[in-house]
């Protein structure tokens, strides 16, 4: 597969299509020139010829660490980085995923023992395809992504819609809302298929989110809460810890901890209900005195592999984030109150160390140094143990903001220079088809 120097300057009406979607113009004109250094690619590493196009975000968690598998809230919105697609279909059976940053390609219609290890998230979407519908069909891919990898950016989900999206290309099109909140819960089950016991958030902010907005969300079922507006006068920067944080690989056992300890918390006090819940949501159903009841039955029930005290710290976490900072921050944003939602977030982030004891010294020196460049709020996202870190600061100094922040990180962690990075982004658009016409 050729490097992608050289390429051919991007189509204007790629870039309009990019900017009516809701992309900021810097983002637009970057991924229609990185559409068209793919579509040059493409045409020498596959058998086809592009007919279908999409992009598909990464998103931020601004709110909701590890509460929607739970039943929980979240406040997310789509990222303006992303997966830019090709795909052209073939005439036999054959498919084919080209990732023309790496210059490697994965051949799915064979074992993928050998594969380069991101060809288990598309190999996940056509296992479960082929379950589900009997799904029979040949496909050129080839995908180009300015995610950092492994920083809690939903890379990995995002490549996962990316992938249903390229698989059943030309059938029917991306369905309406209530449809998609559906289609992020079953790519959400797919996703399972590499290990990963998580829930639908990640899926929903890129296929659900309102571009310019922030997304409320609360999950099992999937349920649209809220959009805020973004704030015009402040703009996200997102600071890559260089801590890897792939939920898929290294960090997916203290990933699926968490997730356990929930389940445990949901089965002592399902021990002495008739009618069991769900969801550990829908045990305390936003009843405070559950909470002291939930405690009574853990420190009875509470199975041996988790100490009482771990679930105690896990509950709490669970119903402060959902329960209260996560409204409270997104009624503040509304308002346009930013001490209270500061205030919020900062209840998020402490109990994330708490509660959820995923945080690395990297992120809690980001945080930090955030607040300390007079950021109104700032917070680890993502699955945790490593990842990245946002902040909320003033759009007019948002560029200094991001290069004194970047410059802060690195004089206490020299050894992360090369796989750290600061940048700012808008609320973007959920994931969507582009016409080649």
């Amino acid at each position: 597969m050729p490097s992608s120097s050289a390429a051919p300057p991007p189509a204007p009406g790629l870039v309009g299509q990019l900017l009516t979607a809701g992309l900021s113009e810097p983002a637009a004109t970057g991924h229609a020139g990185r559409f068209a250094r793919l579509a040059r690619d493409f045409a020498r590493c596959s058998g086809s010829s592009p007919t279908h196009a999409f992009f598909i975000p990464g998103r931020v968690e601004l709110l909701g660490k590890h509460t929607d598998y739970a039943g929980g809230r979240s406040l997310l919105c789509a990222l303006e980085r992303g997966f830019c697609v090709l795909v052209g279909l073939r005439a036999d059976r054959k498919i084919r995923f080209c990732n023309i940053d790496s210059n490697t390609a994965a051949e799915l219609t064979v074992s993928i023992a050998n594969q380069p290890p991101w060809a288990r998230y598309p190999a996940a979407v056509l296992r479960r395809l082929r379950l589900d519908r009997g799904f029979d069909r040949g496909v050129d891919v080839g995908f180009s992504c300015n995610l950092p990898p492994a920083a809690g950016m939903s890379s990995s989900s995002a490549l996962i819609v990316a992938s249903y999206l390229a698989l059943t290309a030309g059938q029917p099109p991306l369905p309406d809302l209530a449809a998609r909140e559906a289609l992020a819960s079953y790519l959400a089950a797919a996703e399972t298929g590499v290990g990963t016991h998580g829930g639908s958030e990640d899926h929903v902010a890129i296929l659900c989110c309102r571009p310019g907005c922030w997304s409320q969300y609360s999950f099992c079922p999937t349920t649209f809460e809220a959009a805020i507006p973004a704030p015009a006068d402040h703009a996200l920067v997102v600071a890559v810890s260089g801590v890897a944080a792939d939920k898929g690989g290294a960090a997916q056992a203290r990933y699926n901890r968490a997730a356990a300890m929930a389940r445990a918390i949901l089965a002592a006090w399902n021990a002495a209900e008739v009618s069991p819940a769900s969801t550990l949501a829908a045990a305390l159903a936003g009843d405070a005195s559950r909470l002291a009841e939930a405690q009574a039955r853990i420190r009875r029930l509470a199975p041996p592999e988790f100490p009482f005290a771990a679930l105690d710290a896990r509950l709490r976490q669970f119903w402060l984030e959902s329960e209260v900072c996560v409204p409270a921050a997104a009624r503040a944003a509304a308002a346009r109150d930013w001490p209270a939602f500061g205030a919020a977030v900062a209840a998020s982030q402490a109990e994330a160390d708490a509660g959820l004891q995923n945080q690395v010294p990297e992120t809690r020196a980001l945080v930090a140094a955030a607040l300390g460049l007079g950021a109104v709020a700032a917070s680890a996202f993502g699955a945790g143990f490593g990842g990245s870190v946002w902040a909320l600061a003033p759009a007019a100094e948002a560029a200094n903001f991001a290069a004194a922040w970047h410059a802060a990180y690195i004089k206490g962690f020299a050894e992360r220079r090369a796989n750290s990075l600061c940048f700012v982004s808008a609320a973007g658009p959920a994931a969507w088809e582009l016409s080649l016409d």
